[in-house]
């Protein structure tokens, strides 16, 4: 799954969101899932680069709702 930055969130459609949403939300749990069973990742890094990308949607998701 590819990691959005602000600009790239902003092109999107919003049932695009919608979609990057869910998909990096399933990768999320996955990642943490795999760190509690006491495997390591293999980028320990990708685990913040994916909620920061949630971040970045749900903000223009809300951004778009209020404007």
């Amino acid at each position: 799954m590819a990691i959005f930055r602000a600009q790239e969130v902003r092109q999107l459609s919003d049932t695009e969101l919608l979609e990057q949403e869910q998909k990096l939300s399933f990768e999320l749990i996955q990642e943490r899932g795999k760190v509690s069973a006491g495997g390591a990742t293999e980028n320990p890094g990708r685990i913040r680069e994916i909620r920061r990308t949630i971040a970045r949607i749900r903000t223009e998701q809300n951004a778009r709702r209020n404007a």
